[in-house]
């Protein structure tokens, strides 16, 4: 067996961006099972929900879009080792990886049902899909594949007209496509929920790759930096812009609320499923500047956020099993039985409609879960930086 330098090089700007986001998309996965109202209201909700509620679902936005598009980049540059056809059968290897592991392992951990009754479609099907449809475009000319991404990622919410005329009610194609919140009912015991609709993920992933050409050796730090700052600061703008105009870009407009606090909120709450381009604007724009500010920041914290951005799925795969071990122990010594264990109006099992904790509660739980799992990424890192065994890039 080969063994490699533990020094072999990476970019971390990348991988703490990465890390950062994999730490919070934990906060919102805690919230999900442990807050009080999680499964009988939205955080979202403007007539109910309070500041503190709405910026713990707000800052978890930035996770999934960020995460997808860093998927591109580490396509692009994993593809500078390999011809096209090798970066191709990669691609289309590890998509379908991705889409097997969500289907099989993640929804097991969401749902706790060895018998797959709720199969749910999430980011890590829409990573896998894109991947899968990368691994044919790969083969085009940049500047083509560029356009290709930039078109989806402007365009795509043209859409959202046809479908608000048919009052979202879409054929099984289209949600997988384009749809808001597919639900699919084989019988009454058996649903699919497909809440990642892949196209306009698969726009970010696109705009991922082409941005991965900025990573490369051949270019100077001061451009690259320059680059990642323009289009940050662009980003932004845009999405100002978009808000403020209340037409195009995300299907649900702001509107004025009881208080200028909430309206904020109102101003800021954008669509996620489907990713609007109000949404994607919102959370890419500061993912470009972060990775433009810290590419030479060398400290503890980059240290740690740097431990969980190398290993994503082994993280991804851990926090959500012990998340759900953990409320499975909160449930029994809460007094419930294994009669209460599946409720139809919850695709989690173990997770009664009514129950839960307070915020603050939910905060001390995800900040012990990502503490928690900490020694084992770093273990696993250690290993993974060392050894090249083929299932090594699978996980």
């Amino acid at each position: 067996m080969k063994e490699l330098p533990l020094t072999r090089q990476r970019i971390q700007s990348i991988d703490v961006l990465r890390g950062v986001i994999m730490i919070i998309m934990a906060l919102d996965h805690v919230r999900d099972f442990f807050h009080i109202t999680a499964m009988t209201d939205q955080p979202t909700n403007m007539a109910t929900t309070t500041p503190a509620l709405f910026f713990t679902r707000w800052i978890t936005h930035f996770c999934a879009p960020i995460f997808v598009f860093l998927s591109g980049m580490a396509a692009f540059l994993n593809g500078q080792k390999k011809s096209k056809g090798e970066l191709s059968l990669f691609l289309l290897k590890r998509g379908l990886w991705l889409m097997l592991v969500e289907i099989v392992i993640i929804t097991l951990a969401l749902t706790f049902n060895p018998l797959y009754n709720f199969i749910i479609f999430q980011v890590i099907w829409a990573i896998g899909i894109s991947m899968v449809i990368l691994a044919a475009l790969v083969y085009l000319p940049f500047r083509v594949l560029l356009i290709i991404g930039l078109c989806i990622f402007f365009t795509h919410n043209l859409l959202d007209y046809p479908e608000a005329a048919r009052k979202e009610q879409l054929n099984l194609f289209w949600g997988f496509v384009h749809g808001r919140n597919a639900m699919v009912v084989f019988n009454p015991t058996h649903f699919l929920f497909v809440a990642y609709s892949f196209l306009p993920w698969t726009g970010l992933m696109i705009l991922g790759y082409c941005c991965g050409k900025l990573f490369t050796v051949q270019t100077q730090t001061g451009f690259r930096r320059k680059k990642l700052l323009q289009m940050g600061f662009g980003l932004l703008a845009l999405f100002i812009v978009l808000r403020l105009v209340n037409v195009y870009g995300d299907p649900f407009p702001w509107t004025p609320q009881r208080n200028g606090v909430i309206s904020l909120l109102s101003f800021m709450n954008v669509n996620k499923y489907p990713p609007s381009l109000a949404y994607c604007s919102m959370t890419i724009g500061p993912a470009l500047l972060v990775l433009a500010l810290i590419e030479n920041s060398r400290n503890k914290w980059t240290a740690f956020f740097n431990i969980y951005g190398r290993v994503p799925m082994f993280y991804y795969i851990l926090h959500f099993y012990l998340i759900h071990f953990i409320f499975v122990a909160c449930f029994f010594a809460s007094g419930y039985g294994l009669k209460d264990a599946f409720n139809p109006q919850v695709p989690f099992g173990f997770r009664p409609p009514q129950f839960g904790y307070s915020l603050g509660i939910v905060y001390l739980i995800w900040i012990s879960v990502v503490l928690a799992l900490y020694p084992l990424c770093k273990k696993y890192n250690q290993y993974k930086s060392s050894h090249t065994q083929w299932w090594l890039s699978y996980l």
